[in-house]
């Protein structure tokens, strides 16, 4: 759907020469053009020219200037053919190789001015054709001997051969004949007839140049020779053979004859197509009608594969000379990626040059270049064709006297009409005829369309295919270009809906010149509507290197009228797409406005580069943004000449559509950047970020996809795939614009209906707005009154996002207006807003049915079998029989087919029961156990030893005390709860229980295990306890062995001074629990000094030696873990990958997932709903994703994980030494007290922790020391198994010291004792 646009043009003229071949100079962008003269002598004088392009084809070429001339002898070969035969600049050796035709090889130094040329070698019988392969090592010379010989790039010979040999090749095909008419049974007569071969005479084309042609396929392994197979062009048994070699000149293959082939050949680079030229109607000419002309394609080893015809009924240069037919093939030339073919057609009325691409199998005429004349009898001639070596649609052409250079870009001729009126419509060259599809109504796949439109230029125009399209933003009136400035204007009066009417009935309202000046070369047309007529606007470039020229004409009534034509500042600027007055766009990408009246040049924004697509977007409340497209994939944003920025750099193609800017990547997405959201990227600032904004939404397309077209009206995006096919899509930003759109004008149906057909979570469109939704539901029933609608559309609200109080809103309203407009009709809807609902209702909607079940008994069946589908029908039974209705059960089981045996003798022992104790048997089978104790409790007081028993079995005894609050059962129910608490081992909760129940002695029982001692010994010395000194004090021995077991000393102390008496035991617990100012206090309160030596003393040494011996370990800790850190770290720099644990998966590279998400399965879709086998192999369990979790994170050796186990084990070291030193700050004060023995053990200690405290300091310092780490982005957490093992990798390549805090080494002040030291 593409075609080729002319983007700019530069003219080298050169007055004094004959330009007969160029050659480009890549490395420093220059072209050298060569011209011959034949001397006085008989010589041919050879002047390479240079012109110099260093500063990029965006500027004017610098003048021609003399590099360098030489003679060689001329050729004797006919009249008119050109003496050099190949043009070469060599790039290793910075020298151009000319390859003459009187067979000198001449090599010319171009670095130093004035070195004489050196002939390499001469070939006697000269040279008939010669083509360096593509990396200029070998170059194959065909010789006036009709030999081939291969020579390197030091012209080297690699072999000789001849040309006319009778055998295929090395690829020979093997065919055993069957199938074919000599193997089939003639009988004895026909047999020999069969097996003889039939006569067909195969013969040259008169417009044979009887000279061979070389190609080279791309990449350099092969090339085809194309010659006759007499050395006499007129023998009348000549004809052209072609041959495949290698690159070492051994023939590879020999294709089939074929009758009529000519001299063109060419090879496509991408290396599946040969090509060449043949002519039908004539003797020795191919079999068909007379005046066919044909460009005929061979594979490589030699066999036919297609062909398409040239159209010689269209060409502008034919003549009734040159044999009859008025023109003739020169030469085929392919472009260097394949995709354009040039064919360079000499007519009688001068030369053309048309441009041929496929798609489809199908041969498009895209483009034609009629050759410049310089006086009206003489026909414009070109001399030489060559496409740029690197530069893909980089063409030079040129005459005797002038090169020129064509820049080319791929475009696609699309509607930029909005919304409502547009129509998709894309224009598609092929030669004369205009190729339209309006895809809002159609998707006719290429090479077909929905209408071809013939166009027909005068007939004193060369080129016959226009050179550029455009469509007018307003009413998608057609515009039409060709360069010699004539002019079409058709309106296309298309259909935009499906129906019966035709596709469209074009009409052509104007037809003429924007110019009288037939120097200017037309290449761009902007078409705007004007009140009843159009105004047209063209840009074109005149002779030599002038700036550039516009055109504006105002079309009214049929007739044109000329307001002004005027000069650009610049040379090869661009109209921006669509109409955009008087602003463009200079060849270095800066966007100008320019007024002729004035001539002031405004720039409003600038590119980076030239931009071939630029579009102008506007921002409400921000200033004008201009997006542009680039040839190298950047999409540039710019709104000023200072702020630009790229928004991706490796799109493809885009466009805009429902306030998006679309674009596809290489990396095969759509990306839909949100207008809104552009003006945000200015305020970047830095590089170009590396992929597009999160926000921005994408979608996975086929690979090497580009935009077609954007439909916003169809919510369709038309795609390209690169053998040619279209597939249109319905993105889904495209399609919740047009649904937000309806849902803000109140179009509920149409929004709903596109929600379902392109299969989009009906929730949006209470999402959108909620509060304004709830308040429009009945205009929302007005639109979608279908019962089935509202039932999906209800089931869906049910199953969203939405809080339950929101869904039970919503549902409560929609019930409310259907109930009001008519219940009957509405019933099913009714029921389904009851079962949606976060609970459900099932009660309710039962009770729907019980209210119509007396006043609608027709309806009250087909609703029960809908609510039955709705809701499992063992859940409705339950639901109904919770309401006590047996006749509403009954009817449930019936409709749910449910076996009588199952629920009848149920129910019938059920009914035999009192209405209490039936209920409870119902709430009890339901499990409604609150409810059915309540139901018990109801039943009489006969049921109560029943109730006990079901308290305890469900363990209701929170609903049971509230029950019988205030009764006589009240105890029961209590000791009863004491009792299951105490089992338990809710000792503290039983204890209270057991009090309030009166039971004292289980109560002592319960306090004395949870070791609540307070509240034990306040009761055991109550009243109620009667226990006398004596238990007591042997109830406290045993409480105060308790808590010492569980390391609670300064407790059992307590325990053992208030309630045994026994000092002693009391201070030896508290020494025990290191609480010696506690013990010194009681041995001073109970005046016993002997425990101080006896007990304190020895306990204070005790603990100090503890004490060293916990440092000790701790150091010898710490020395071997701060040394493992030092060796991990010195292998993460030496071996980071082995120590960050990196294996790349080489199976992984480039994988291409597809993803489609499409909306949950609902209640009416669940039984269609498919198995996926894919997702019940790869399920995995949480225990064994936990496992897994763990697993990474376990402390490998040598590894990161072992640096994090390292660091969080020093952090625990610390944490541990605070401990120590806490224990140390009690225990230093009364070593500081007591003899001087304890006096020295206690400044041993103090130093002992002061010097660890130092190492800890020291090594947590250089552990936790922080290189410079660039910022991570955060991004929001999301919980599942896929993101925490994600979060894993991620923790891996962040240094471990950001995900373990550094610990305070000396988080405990003023532990010391000064005077220790003193």
């Amino acid at each position: 759907m593409r075609n080729l646009t002319l983007i700019s043009s530069w003219e080298s003229q050169i007055p004094t020469a004959k330009v007969t071949a160029t050659a480009f100079d890549l490395d420093e962008n220059a072209i050298y053009a060569a011209s011959e003269t034949r001397n006085a002598a008989g010589e041919v004088d050879v002047v390479l020219y240079k012109i110099d392009q260093s500063e990029g084809f965006n500027k004017p070429p610098a003048p021609p200037t003399l590099a360098a001339k030489f003679q060689t002898l001329a050729s004797s070969t006919g009249p008119g053919v050109h003496q050099t035969v190949a043009l070469r600049f060599m790039a290793e050796t910075r020298k151009i190789c000319a390859i003459m035709r009187s067979g000198d090889v001449v090599v010319v130094p171009v670095e130093d001015e004035g070195a004489p040329f050196e002939v390499e070698g001469t070939f006697e019988a000269g040279i008939l054709a010669a083509a360096w392969n593509p990396d200029e090592s070998v170059v194959a010379i065909v010789t006036g001997e009709r030999k081939l010989i291969i020579l390197t790039s030091t012209f080297d010979v690699l072999s000789e051969r001849p040309i006319s040999v009778e055998e295929f090749g090395e690829d020979a095909p093997i065919n055993v004949g069957w199938g074919s008419k000599q193997t089939q049974f003639h009988g004895s007569l026909g047999k020999t007839a069969a097996q003889a071969a039939p006569a067909e005479t195969v013969g040259a084309s008169p417009d044979d140049d009887a000279l061979p042609r070389i190609s080279w396929r791309g990449d350099g392994l092969f090339f085809a020779v194309s010659s006759l197979s007499s050395s006499s062009a007129t023998a009348a048994d000549a004809r052209r053979a072609l041959r495949v070699y290698d690159r070492e000149g051994v023939l590879q293959a020999t294709a089939e004859p074929v009758a009529g082939l000519e001299h063109a050949l060419a090879w496509r680079p991408a290396g599946n197509l040969l090509l060449g030229t043949q002519r039908f109607g004539f003797a020795g000419g191919g079999a068909g009608r007379a005046g066919r002309h044909d460009v005929v394609c061979f594979e490589r080893n030699g066999l036919r594969h297609g062909e398409f015809g040239l159209r010689p009924e269209a060409l502008g240069v034919k003549g009734v000379g040159m044999g009859g037919w008025g023109y003739r093939v020169r030469e085929l030339a392919w472009n260097s990626d394949s995709n354009v073919l040039a064919v360079w057609i000499e007519g009688e009325k001068g030369d053309v040059v048309q441009f041929w691409t496929t798609g489809n199998y199908h041969w498009y005429l895209k483009h034609e270049i009629s050759a410049p004349s310089t006086s009206a009898s003489t026909p414009g001639r070109f001399t030489s064709l060559t496409w740029h070596p690197e530069l893909a649609l980089h063409l030079t052409l040129t005459t005797e006297k002038t090169l020129m250079q064509r820049m080319y870009s791929w475009d696609t001729f699309s509607s930029i009409a909005r919304p409502p009126n547009d129509s998709g419509a894309v224009a598609v060259f092929d030669g004369s005829q205009i190729l339209l599809t309006p895809f809002r109504s159609q998707n006719v796949p290429p090479p077909m369309s929905s209408f071809q439109l013939s166009v027909s230029p005068p007939v004193t125009s060369a080129a016959r295919t226009p050179i550029y399209a455009t469509f007018c933003p307003e009413n998608d009136t057609l515009g039409l270009l060709w360069e010699h400035g004539y002019v079409e204007i058709w309106e296309l009066h298309m259909r935009l809906l499906p129906g019966l009417p035709k596709i469209m009935e074009p009409t052509r309202i104007w037809a003429g010149s924007v110019s009288d000046d037939q120097t200017i070369l037309w290449r761009q047309l902007a078409l705007e509507a004007a009140g009843v007529g159009y105004t047209i606007t063209a840009l074109g470039t005149g002779s030599g290197n002038a700036k550039d020229s516009v055109a504006v004409l105002s079309v009214k009534d049929g007739a044109a009228t000329s307001p002004g034509a005027f000069l650009l500042p610049h040379r090869n600027c661009r109209l921006l797409t669509g109409s955009v007055a008087d602003t463009y766009q200079g060849p270095d990408g800066e966007i100008f406005t320019y007024t002729h009246k004035d001539e002031v040049l405004d720039r409003i924004a600038r590119f980076a580069e030239f931009c071939i697509h630029v579009h102008k977007v506007a921002v409400p409340g921000e200033d004008a943004i201009f997006i542009g497209l680039a040839k190298s994939g950047k999409l540039y944003a710019s709104r000023s000449s200072e702020a630009t920025r790229v928004l991706s750099t490796n799109t493809t193609s885009f466009t805009l559509a429902s306030a998006f800017v679309i674009f596809t990547t290489n990396t095969h997405e759509a990306v839909f950047a949100p207008i809104a959201s552009l003006p945000g990227v200015f305020a970047q600032e830095g590089e170009p970020p590396k992929d597009v904004p999160a926000e921005w939404e994408r979608r996975k397309v086929e690979r090497g996809s580009r935009i077609v077209v954007a439909v916003p009206s169809a919510m369709g995006l038309v795609l390209q795939m690169p053998r040619g096919n279209l597939e249109t899509i319905n993105p889904r930003p495209l399609v919740m614009e047009v649904v937000k759109a309806d849902l803000d004008a109140g179009n509920f149906r149409k929004a709903f209906f596109a929600c379902r057909k392109h299969r989009i979570d009906l929730n949006v469109i209470v999402d959108h707005d909620p509060e304004a939704f709830c308040a429009r539901i009945p205009a929302f029933v007005d639109q979608i009154p279908e019962v089935d609608h509202l039932n999906l559309f209800l089931a869906l609200i049910g199953r969203g996002a939405h809080t339950p109080e929101f869904i039970a809103k919503c549902c409560d309203a929609f019930r409310a207006e259907l109930e009001r407009r008519d219940l009957t009709e509405y019933v099913n809807a009714i029921l389904t807003a009851h079962v949606v609902k976060t609970p459900p209702d099932h009660e309710a909607g039962l009770s729907l049915l019980l209210r119509l079940r007396e006043s609608h008994p027709d309806i009250v069946e087909e609703a029960v079998k809908y609510i039955i589908f709705l809701v499992d029908a063992n859940q409705l039974f339950d639901t109904a029989l919770g309401m006590y209705d047996f006749s509403l059960v009954i009817m449930i089981a019936q409709h749910a087919q449910k076996d009588p045996r199952e629920y009848l003798p149920f129910l019938r022992e059920l009914r035999a029961l009192d209405k209490y104790y039936q209920r409870f048997k119902i709430d009890a089978h339901l499990k409604r156990h609150e409810s059915a104790l309540r139901n018990l409790s109801l039943a009489g007081p006969e049921r109560f030893d029943e109730a006990v028993e079901y308290t305890e079995e469900h363990r209701l005894y929170e609903s049971a005390l509230a029950i019988w609050k205030g009764t006589e059962h009240h105890v029961d129910i209590l000791s009863s709860y004491g009792d299951w608490l105490f089992e338990r081992r809710e000792f503290r909760q039983a204890a209270t229980a057991l009090v309030e129940a009166k039971r004292t002695t289980k109560a002592l029982i319960a306090y004395e295990k949870g070791l609540d001692w307070q509240e034990l010994f306040e009761l055991a010395q109550s009243d109620e306890a009667e226990m006398d000194e004596e238990a007591v004090a042997d109830l406290a021995y045993r409480v105060a062995e308790d808590l010492s077991s569980k390391k609670r000393y300064v407790e059992a102390g307590t325990v053992l001074l208030d309630y045994a008496q026994n000092t002693q035991a009391a201070v030896i617990a508290l020494v025990q629990g290191n609480a010696f100012s506690e013990a010194r206090r009681i041995i001073r309160l109970h005046s016993e000094p002997n425990l101080l030596e006896e007990i304190v003393h020895p306990a204070s040494l005790e603990s100090r030696a503890q004490i060293s011996e916990d440092l000790t370990e701790m150091r010898e800790q710490l020395r071997k873990q701060v040394a493992r850190l030092r060796e991990l770290r010195i292998r993460k720099v030496e071996e980071p990958d082995a120590f960050y644990g990196v294996e790349d998966n080489p199976a992984l590279a480039n994988v291409d997932v597809m993803t489609d998400v499409s909306m949950a399965p609902t209640a009416f879709t669940r039984y269609t709903v498919a198995p996926t086998s894919a997702s019940r192999s790869s399920r995995r369990t949480s225990r064994s994703k936990r496992k897994m979790e763990r697993k990474v994170g376990s402390g490998r050796k040598g590894t990161v994980d072992e640096e994090e186990y390292l660091l969080r084990s020093v952090s625990k070291l610390a944490d541990k030494f605070a401990v120590a030193q806490g224990e140390t700050r009690s225990l230093l004060p009364h070593l500081f007290r007591f003899t001087e023995e304890h006096r020295a053990e206690g400044l041993a200690l103090q130093r002992d922790v002061a010097a660890f405290e130092a190492e800890l300091k020291e090594a947590v310092e250089e552990i936790w020391a922080r290189p410079a780490v660039d910022g991570d982005e955060d991004a929001e957490p999301v919980d599942g198994w896929v993101t925490r093992m994600a979060e894993v990798e991620k923790r891996k390549a962040m240094s471990p010291i950001d995900q373990v805090p550094k610990p305070d080494a000396a988080r405990v002040k003023d532990w010391q004792v000064n005077l220790l030291a003193l």
